[in-house]
C-alpha cells in the first residue's frame, strides 16, 4: 500500500507538523541543538529536562550536566525557539537507581559507570515513558550515537565522529527503547558542526562548555560524595602485597582504583606497584606489578544483545569489544552462557579491567553496536 505521506526526516509518513516529538534536554548544546533543529523543520516539539538532584546546591558548580543552571538553559533555548519545556522533579528516581548504586558498588571495590544506569534506569525508561504519556511518535536525545534501519528493525551504530562516540554509554538501550528513540546528532563529523548549528539558530549556549565530571560528582572527587553518602565508608586500612605483607596504610579503600599506581604512599621499591585488588571486607588494598593488570577473560552479567539473531542461538562468535569507554574496540571472542550471562576472551590482553565497568560488543566488520554486558569478577 503507498504511503499517504513520504516519510519526514524522524521517519514517520506525515508531516513534521503532525508529528510530536519529546527532546531530552538537559541545558547542554548538544540537546539543545536537537530542539531547535527539528522545531525549525516545523516538528511538534516538547522540551523536558529533568531535576536529578538539588540544584540549589549545584547552582555554583560547572561542567556538570543537570544542575539549575543547566535547567535554566535549557527553559531558554525553549523561550527562544518558541516550545513549550516542562522540568520533571526525578529527585528520588535518580538516587535510588543510580546514586545508591553507585555508592554501594564503589564501597565493594568496583569502579561504577553511573552515566549508563541513568540512561538505562532513568531517561530510556522513566523519561521516555513520560514521552508516550505525552503522546509523542517519538523522543530525541543529543546523544552521539546512530540508529538505523535495517532488515530486522531498528539498529544502533557508533557515531559518524569516532572522537565523540557516546555508544560504550547506551550499550544497554533496548530493541524496543530503540525503536522509539532518535539520534538526531549521531551522523555529525565534529562537535564544531554541532557549535555551527547552535549558532545559526541563534541559541544562548552555543559557546557553553562541555560537561566533564559526572553530573553528581564535582570535580571527580569520587570519595568526597562516597564519605558524604556513606559516612564511615573511609575506614583505614592496610596496603599489602600479593603475598600479604604489609607495605603501608592507607586512609580507605574508596580512596583507590584497579590500575592505580600514583598517590600509594609506598616507595623505596626497584619496581612500581600498581593496584591490582580492592579488598573491601579486609580493608585491604593488594599492590604488584604492572603484569598482573593484564586481563584475557572478562566474565559478564546483565547482557543486552541488540543483534538479529538469539543471544544463545548464535553460540560463540568473534566481535569487537570495549571494556573502557576511552579505548578503541579489540578484538575479542563472545561465548554466551545464558541468556543474560556470557564470557568474553580477549585476543590482546588489557589492563586495569574492574569490575563495575561495562564491556560493549561491537560488529567487527562495522559500525553496529551489538550490545553488551557488566564485568562483576576481577581480572583472570
Amino acid at each position: 500500500m503507498a504511503l499517504d505521506h513520504p516519510l519526514n526526516s524522524l521517519g514517520f509518513a506525515k508531516t513534521p507538523a503532525q508529528t510530536r516529538v519529546v527532546v531530552a534536554m538537559s541545558g547542554g548544546v548538544d540537546s539543545s541543538v536537537v530542539a531547535a533543529q527539528l522545531a525549525e523543520e516545523g516538528y511538534d516539539v516538547v522540551g523536558v529536562t529533568l531535576q536529578l538532584y538539588d540544584h540549589g546546591a549545584a547552582l555554583a558548580k560547572k561542567g556538570a550536566c543537570c544542575a539549575g543552571r543547566d535547567i535554566h538553559d535549557a527553559r531558554r533555548v525553549a523561550e527562544e525557539m518558541g516550545f513549550p519545556h516542562y522540568v520533571l522533579d526525578y529527585e528520588n528516581t535518580f538516587k535510588e537507581a543510580v546514586i545508591d548504586e553507585f555508592a554501594d558498588s564503589y564501597l565493594a571495590g568496583a569502579t561504577p559507570v553511573p552515566c549508563i544506569r541513568c540512561n538505562e534506569r532513568v531517561k530510556f525508561k522513566d523519561l521516555l515513558e513520560t514521552a508516550r504519556d505525552l503522546e509523542a511518535d517519538c523522543m530525541a536525545t543529543g546523544h552521539y550515537i546512530q540508529r538505523k534501519t535495517g532488515d530486522s528493525g531498528a539498529e544502533l551504530h557508533t557515531a559518524g565522529d569516532p572522537n565523540r562516540d557516546q555508544s560504550y554509554f547506551l550499550f544497554s538501550t533496548t530493541a524496543e527503547q530503540l525503536d522509539y528513540l532518535r539520534f538526531p546528532l549521531g551522523h555529525l563529523k565534529s562537535k564544531a558542526e554541532t557549535r555551527e548549528l547552535a549558532s545559526k539558530y541563534g541559541l544562548s549556549v552555543a559557546d557553553k562548555p562541555d560537561s566533564q565530571d559526572i553530573c553528581f560528582v564535582p570535580n571527580g572527587n569520587y570519595a568526597a560524595v562516597i564519605e558524604k553518602l556513606r559516612p564511615g565508608a573511609a575506614e583505614p586500612g592496610d596496603i599489602v602485597d600479593v603475598n600479604g605483607q604489609v607495605l603501608g596504610s592507607h586512609n580507605g579503600v574508596i580512596h583507590y582504583t584497579i590500575g592505580q599506581r600514583r598517590g600509594l604512599g609506598i616507595g623505596g621499591l626497584a619496581d612500581p606497584l600498581y593496584v591490582v585488588k580492592l579488598d573491601v571486607d579486609a580493608r585491604h588494598v593488594i599492590v604488584g606489578p604492572k603484569d598482573m593488570l593484564a586481563t584475557r577473560r572478562v566474565p559478564l552479567r546483565e547482557i543486552n544483545w541488540l543483534g538479529d539473531d538469539g543471544f544463545l542461538a548464535g553460540g560463540e562468535r568473534q566481535i569487537a569489544v570495549k571494556v573502557r569507554s576511552t579505548r578503541p574496540p579489540t578484538d575479542a571472542i563472545l561465548r554466551p552462557i545464558s541468556d543474560t550471562e556470557a564470557e568474553v576472551e580477549l585476543m590482546v590482553a588489557e589492563e586495569g579491567v574492574s569490575p563495575g565497568q561495562a564491556c560493549v560488543f561491537y560488529d567487527p566488520n562495522g559500525t553496529r553496536v551489538l550490545g553488551g554486558g557488566w564485568i562483576w569478577r576481577g581480572h583472570t
